[in-house]
């Protein structure tokens, strides 16, 4: 357990807030976290993340070890398109589970940069080691994960301040109108199945952009570029199916196709300033085989 002390050098601040900004190598999620089990207390007493510190308070933060877990690396292969000392970039493939969950905790991205990259198990002590977003399962692509503290912090940070661009390449059924827009529509649990969201009214503050990039069998069909603005779980495809254009072979929010065995969403582009250097860098990534092969079916003649 480490254990820091700080005196509060200004008064009116959250407690939260205040410890971030003395101590930035501790992510404001973590921090929470310590706050919520206890760990943090302002003259010896336990407190809120919202509470405010008083000029001269004394501040003490106790900072437990990464918690150990059960990670094993696994020799799964994986297409990494970059990588250095702060970076991984991977294009994942349908089927792959981003992160571990307890009960499941082998045959995941993570699992197998753990062979590649064992300093990720102590990031952030968590079972999700360097993991800043995250794909679903049968959502094909790029993804960025930290291989450190500092890095995972600055894309955290780009992440929460909108500066991480990503795009996805999507099938849906049906064409969109008008062919180029925003969908500005909170997310939130779907209050009749939890295992699913919603738009809800009380739901968080979510945008995806799309445009049209070409109509497919007589309009049954429109193959589209997604761009989200804000990171909502299951965000594009809650959005599209709001607009009764739900994505091909999506059986949780339209339903199955005979075109593709999955959801026809792929991460096709991911544009981030690189931790250190901040100089931006843009990666791409093309369709898989399975996704070419649906579209050939429909006739189109895209480069996407």
């Amino acid at each position: 357990m480490r254990t820091l002390e700080l005196v509060a050098d200004r008064s009116g601040e959250r407690v939260d807030t205040f410890i971030a900004r003395r101590q930035p190598e501790l992510s404001r999620s973590r921090i929470r976290h310590l706050v919520n089990e206890g760990l943090v207390t302002i003259d010896g007493k336990q407190v809120k993340p919202s509470v405010k510190v008083n000029n001269g308070a004394l501040v003490t933060v106790n900072v437990p070890p990464p918690v150990e877990i059960e990670l094993e690396p696994e020799e799964i292969p994986l297409n990494i398109i970059y990588q250095d000392e702060n970076v991984i970039v991977v294009d994942k493939p349908a089927g792959l589970t981003v992160h571990p969950a307890p009960g499941h905790p082998r045959g995941t991205l993570v699992n197998a940069l753990l062979a590649i990259c064992p300093d990720l198990r102590g990031i952030g002590g968590t079972l999700r080691p360097g993991i800043v977003h995250r794909l679903d399962k049968d959502t094909s692509g790029l993804i960025v994960v930290a291989k450190n503290d500092r890095a995972s912090r600055a894309l955290q940070t780009q992440l929460k301040e909108r500066e991480v661009k990503k795009t996805y390449v999507a099938l849906v059924r049906g064409v969109p109108e008008p062919a180029e827009g925003m969908i500005d529509a909170p997310i939130g649990r779907n209050p009749r199945n939890r295992k699913k969201m919603a738009v809800v009214a009380n739901g968080r503050d979510s945008q995806t952009k799309y445009r049209v990039v070409e109509v497919l069998a007589e309009g049954e069909y429109a193959l589209i570029e997604a761009q989200p603005i804000t990171g909502r779980t299951h965000q594009i495809r809650v959005h599209m199916a709001a607009i009764k254009h739900p994505i091909v072979g999506d059986s949780t929010y339209g339903k199955r196709s005979d075109l593709v065995d999955r959801q026809f969403l792929h991460a096709s582009k991911l544009d981030f300033a690189m931790p250190v250097s901040q100089r931006r860098i843009e990666f791409e990534s093309p369709l898989p085989i399975d996704l070419r092969q649906a579209l050939l079916r429909l006739g189109s003649v895209s480069e996407s």
